[in-house]
């Protein structure tokens, strides 16, 4: 995994998470994202996610100093979907959770701030 770029759709969506939360950088909203979407119970939606933005960032940025973590989550939530881990599958399952991540944060009505993210994070599901 090399060069994550991000849909228009989701670049819009990334936007009003800057101007609602006033996180200024792009890897840390996309991290919340694909927390939240890895999160959620169901297997987020197979579609093609259009590479239409020119919105992109690096894996490395994207993860961090965490990378062997985000790895490691991306491989048990396709473990538990029962996807294989072929580097073109766990490259498609992290868009998809990405992008179903900015999704749920960019339509939830109760995020208005940080303080709602920690908020949102407080309640998250515990493991099975």
């Amino acid at each position: 995994m090399e060069t994550i770029r991000v849909s228009k759709t989701g670049r819009d969506k990334l936007l009003k998470l800057k101007r609602i939360t006033s996180i200024p950088t792009w890897n840390v909203l996309c991290r919340w994202a694909f927390c939240v979407s890895v999160a959620e119970r169901s297997s987020p939606r197979d579609e093609r996610i259009p590479a239409d933005s020119p919105l992109e960032l690096d894996w490395r940025t994207f993860a961090g100093d965490q990378e062997a973590t985000y790895l490691a989550l991306l491989k048990e939530r396709c473990r538990r979907d029962g996807i294989d881990h072929s580097p073109a599958s766990l490259w498609k399952q992290f868009r998809l959770h990405l992008h179903r991540g900015i999704g749920y944060l960019a339509g939830d009505p109760n995020l208005r701030g940080i303080a709602d993210l920690i908020a949102l994070a407080a309640r998250a599901p515990k493991s099975e």
